[in-house]
């Protein structure tokens, strides 16, 4: 007779471990690299004492916001892609296949055009995100039922729409404001200082995510089996799409329209962990959190003092890593 096989559950557990510790370095690595490079040393003493040190005040006031900013944006990012892909039961779903992205960056842009900076064009994006789901939601649901094929055609199509309203708007924008609009449709973490709101929604948005977890794992084998099971379908439908929709319109508010992280990131934990939705979802946040922060860091530090677009680093970063990953596992290695 056969052993039997041993329990993923510690290669699960050891994995989750894994990446907080990643996450661990990759922040290390943040605030430790910049203009003025810290040893680890100099980072520890100017975060255990109490004076106001020009390395103490670039860490607390300038490296570390900013890395938590990019770790929140990036988890949530990768949050949204993980749940976007089991409500439209698509492996290509991500956080902006329904054209949230587009609402924010459409207001962000208008906001640009007109001279405002800071809280009012993060208000500006996430009042564009606000809309674009109140949209979605509307044109999706309509007169008929609400089916996973009819939310991704109207999220394609309006994406589309404001696609040509994003177009129009840098056509008319005078010149030396269409560097910081590109910057931001690209993305952007240059302005992300006050980590509090977005660390806050993606504690609050993974929590709840992991209350679905069970159910999720059920409704990825298709509806039918889900509601033959016991899943009430439509409410947790609901659930999924306001839960994305909040986490999305957040992540874009802070960070921009930045891309690959909401796609690869749950599909390269797949690769590694596979499709359990109680692994699944908080190996997701960290890994996408600590991809982007990494990303960043590499962003403002590469050809300092000039910052390049961190959705550029992301793609760079993320494409070749799942690449080898899928070669590994359609080879068996």
């Amino acid at each position: 007779m056969n052993a039997p096989s041993p329990s993923p559950e510690p290669h699960r557990a050891g994995l989750l471990a894994g990446l907080a510790l990643i996450s661990i370095v990759c922040a290390i690595f943040a605030v430790s690299v910049g203009s003025v490079n810290l040893d680890p040393v100099a980072v520890w003493s100017a975060l255990g004492g109490d004076d106001q040190t020009l390395e103490r005040r670039l860490i607390l006031e300038l490296r570390l916001p900013r890395a938590l900013c990019a770790y929140a944006v990036g988890g949530m990012l990768a949050l949204a892609g993980a749940l976007m892909q089991v409500l439209l039961r698509n492996p290509l779903g991500d956080p902006y296949v329904l054209g949230i992205s587009g609402g924010a960056a459409f207001c962000a842009l208008l906001a640009m055009l007109a001279g405002y900076t800071g809280l009012w064009l993060k208000g500006a994006a996430f009042l564009g995100a606000a809309v674009a789901i109140l949209l979605v939601f509307s044109l999706a649901r309509g007169a008929g039922a609400w089916t996973p094929t009819r939310l991704l055609l109207t999220g394609v199509v309006l994406a589309t729409g404001w696609g040509a309203l994003i177009s129009f708007v840098l056509s008319v924008s005078p010149a030396a404001r269409l560097p910081g609009m590109f910057f931001w449709l690209i993305g952007d973490l240059g302005d992300a200082v006050d980590p509090e709101v977005p660390l806050l929604v993606l504690g609050v948005g993974l929590s709840a995510a992991m209350l679905l977890a069970r159910p999720l794992n059920i409704l990825s084998r298709g509806e039918h089996q889900a509601a033959a099971l016991g899943v009430d379908v439509a409410p947790l439908r609901l659930g999924l799409f306001l839960l994305t929709s909040l986490v999305t319109a957040v992540s874009v508010t802070v960070g921009g329209s930045i891309g690959f992280v909401g796609l690869i990131v749950p599909h390269m934990f797949r690769l590694l962990a596979g499709s359990d939705h109680r692994v699944l979802l908080p190996g997701s946040a960290m890994l996408g959190g600590s991809l982007l922060v990494f990303a960043d860091t590499l962003a403002r530090t590469l050809l300092a003092p000039q910052q390049l677009p961190v959705g550029v680093l992301t793609a760079l970063l993320g494409v070749p890593v799942f690449l080898y990953l899928l070669t590994r596992r359609m080879s068996g290695i």
